[in-house]
């Protein structure tokens, strides 16, 4: 009798698992009615497939339930043979739905690009996203913001995705928690690549944000893991967390200018991460801690010079009685077992204090809280070059503990502080930027309260037999391999790196010159050679180009286009050089402007060698323009009404239109007004807050209608510098009103007949918050 109960268990099983076969679907779709139909008529295990081509103007509304084991696929016939363009998104509604292989690029989304959410009703939970580009799918303007991934309910998943070149306002990737139906969510983000993200010139430019602040005391527990943060630069934060109980591990955050980021919401464990930067870029961080309860282990620092919000370590002073949306008191935090490599003042505490600055601010915004139950164990540092200052503390740092960290100094001097002790230890290479310790560090560690829980290290190597201090245990290990891309994003996708070498097109006075413009591609080279020509329509620049005289000030652009029009005019992914041209207008147009809308991504421009004579506006950039670099070298500009204005972002929420506008032995004369107007409004540091850098250059009788009396306006730039440049007869009240808190600075500048340079110490700016 067993026997056949035995025989009868076995049938139903494996006539089961035909009857599951049998019924599995693979259906092929080649437009959008066959694929809405697919959907509504799929059943668990189905795989509908997307002819390869291109999807232009696509909604994919994926409202289906799979089960776990069953699940219902959305795929590409080939991966990444399926172009996703136009204005197009997806949804997903419901449970246990994969969506593999798409190519979301040369487009944007209504909403957001994917959302696990249809509608309140009907939201994405057990879904996946896996093995998927989405590049450059930007909106049209910048301000105008989105996600490119919206997570909504529980158990969602992006895996191995390529995601990179968002410019408009908006997280890359956010996490929403508004709803019970949305917390103790255990979504995870694992093995993608996130490419590049340009400065956005503004808030909200995170890569990752996990909840917001409203919802930031609800529990998550995300996992972000095994990502790749490959140069994301939006902001400060590359990944902002606003919610309880999330894991960061064994992510590699490479050239990234901003940090990860407890900003609110309590209890994260940040574990076996690389943070790496190049020795020379002030702007890349590591992880900066807010709020209460984390655990920071096994992490590895190379090479990070940023300072405050950017340093390697950055603990920072809270608010007392904080609001949620701003910054709450760091308290009992555990920073153990991680290793600094030539990481420049690593430690600073107290960051963000801004007591000086009670006469503009508010008391609901003053950071005078400093962080206490916090201890430092087990950590090395160490340093090819000496660092008098490993611990900055920007205010009280009674409540920080140290316990059992190594350093070498290389003997050299560095403020003494309990529980961090020299140590002559060396270090070797196992691979590019990841160094160890040549051998086992015989300090011996500190056992702290929970400790006996940290049981390996950075390589996954037991503590059990074998603990030290750092981050490494073992020193008979080989390359981790953290830069082989083929462990992050789709296995089909490889980043076009490829530089050709550039075509110089060759033209005289009587050829088209904006057909040479269109027939050019990225790199190429536009020579003139000498003579006048006349041009009476805006030269579109929408590539990387360069357009340069074959002899310096022999060929001269007339350009008697109609008012208010530009002779170059900038389009996105317009990156302009110009070389050796004498450039005249008719007292009514631009020489160089943005667009007025419509600037979905970033644009670029480089003048050199050039004469600007009489043009209403040198240079124009429009509101939510942005361009990274802007530079002006060996030019003259002279007989403009105006010169180079970029004051359009009056919103004050922390917008400007380029990080970088550097002026450098020019020559400016009889420019009446904005002779340089660059502008950021609004109390925020989340970004680098533009530069500004005149240098070597001249002023002569400009400014008198300047409404202001001030010469050089830069309202809200952090980082100003006025070096070696004279200024001559100009009817100004100030050349320059400087911010003393920020890093403005005057050096070596003559001044005659001009007004004079003042610091203003604490600038008062509209509150964002």
């Amino acid at each position: 009798m067993r026997k056949f109960y035995v025989f009868l268990i076995v049938s139903v099983v494996f006539f089961s698992c035909e009857t599951s076969k049998n019924t599995q679907k693979s259906l092929v779709v080649n437009n959008s009615e066959a694929l809405n139909n697919a959907i509504e008529n799929a059943k668990p295990d189905d795989i509908i497939v997307l002819k390869d081509g291109n999807w232009k103007d696509l909604e994919i509304n994926f409202k289906a339930n799979g089960t776990e084991n069953h699940p219902i696929t959305i795929k590409a016939e080939t991966p990444g043979g399926v172009v996703i363009s136009g204005v197009s998104q997806l949804k997903f509604g419901g449970n246990y739905l994969v969506v593999d292989g798409l190519h979301f690029k040369g487009g944007y989304a209504k909403g957001n690009v994917v959302d696990f959410k249809l509608d309140d009703e009907h939201i994405g939970n057990y879904c996946t996203l896996t093995n998927t580009v989405i590049e450059d799918f930007n909106k049209m303007e910048r301000d105008d913001s989105d996600r490119w991934v919206q997570f909504w309910g529980r158990h969602n998943t992006l895996s191995n995705c390529y995601i990179a070149g968002k410019t408009n306002r908006g997280p890359t990737i956010r996490i929403d928690l508004k709803g019970n139906e949305h917390i103790n969510n255990h979504h995870r983000i694992i093995n993608n690549h996130f490419g590049p993200r340009p400065p956005k010139g503004g808030a909200s430019g995170e890569t990752i944000q996990l909840g917001d602040s409203y919802t930031s005391m609800a529990p998550s527990y995300t996992l972000v893991e095994n990502n790749l943060f490959e140069e994301c630069n939006g902001e400060v934060e590359i990944i902002s967390s606003k919610t309880n109980f999330n894991q960061f591990k064994n992510n590699v955050f490479y050239k990234s200018e901003g940090s990860l980021v407890t900003r609110h919401g309590n209890y994260c464990t940040i574990e076996g991460n690389y943070f790496i930067g190049d020795g020379i870029n002030k702007n890349i961080g590591g992880i900066r801690v807010i709020n209460t309860g984390h655990t920071i282990i096994n992490n590895y620092f190379y090479n990070l010079i940023g300072e405050s919000f950017r340093s390697p370590l950055a603990v920072m002073n809270g608010i007392p009685k904080s609001p949620l949306n701003r910054y709450n008191q760091v308290t009992d935090v555990v920073v153990a077992y991680n290793s600094y490599v030539n990481c420049k003042s690593p430690w600073q505490f107290g960051v963000g204090v801004n007591t000086d600055q009670k006469d503009v601010l508010p008391a609901s915004e003053i950071r005078s809280a400093i962080p206490i139950r916090t201890i430092v164990a087990n950590n090395t540092l160490y340093n090819s070059k000496s660092d008098s200052l490993i611990v900055v503390a920007h205010d009280k740092i009674e409540g920080v503990t140290f316990k059992s960290n190594a350093i070498n100094n290389q003997g050299g001097y560095f403020y003494p502080v309990d529980g961090i002790a020299a140590s002559n230890f060396e270090i070797k290479s196992i691979s590019e930027n990841v160094f160890i310790p040549t051998e086992t560090l015989t300090i011996e560690p500190y056992l702290g309260f929970g400790f006996d829980k940290i049981t390996s290290d950075l390589f996954g190597n037991s503590r059990t037999s074998n603990n030290g201090v750092g981050a490494i245990v073992e020193t008979a290990v080989g390359d981790p391999g953290i830069f082989d891309k083929s462990k992050y994003g789709p296995s089909w996708f490889t980043q076009d790196n490829q530089t050709k070498e550039g075509q110089v097109f060759e033209i005289s006075v009587s050829d088209n010159i904006q057909k040479k413009i269109d027939e050019a591609e990225n790199g190429d080279t536009i020579l003139l050679n000498s003579g006048v020509y006349s041009i009476s329509n805006s030269l579109k620049i929408s590539k990387a180009i360069t357009v340069k005289a074959k002899s310096k000030g022999e060929t001269i652009i007339n350009y008697n286009g109609e008012a208010a029009t530009a002779l170059f005019e900038l389009h996105p992914k317009g990156f302009l050089n110009v070389e050796g041209l004498v450039l005249k207008g008719n007292n009514s147009t631009k020489a160089f402007a943005s667009l007025k809308e419509n600037m979905f991504t970033h644009f670029g421009l480089e003048v050199n060698n050039i004469a600007i004579q009489g043009f209403n506006f040198a240079l124009k950039v429009y509101k939510q323009a942005f361009a990274e670099h802007i530079t002006f070298s060996n030019t003259l500009i002279s007989d403009c009404n105006n010169g180079l204005e970029l004051s359009e972002e009056i919103n004050d929420k922390g917008d400007y239109n380029t990080e970088y506008l550097t002026i450098n032995n020019c020559e400016f004369n009889n420019v009446k007004q904005n002779v340089i107007d660059y502008y950021r409004g609004g109390y925020d540091e989340s970004t680098i807050g533009g530069n500004l850098i005149v240098k070597n250059s001249t002023f002569n009788n400009c400014g008198k209608l300047e409404k202001n009396g001030i010469l050089l306006n830069h309202r809200g730039i952090v980082n100003v510098n006025l070096m070696d440049n004279t200024f001559k007869n100009n009817p100004v009240k100030l050349v320059a009103l400087l911010w003393g808190a920020k890093n403005n600075s005057a050096a070596n500048n003559t001044i005659l007949n001009s007004g004079g340079i003042i610091t203003e110490q604490n600038l008062k700016l509209t509150l964002m918050y």
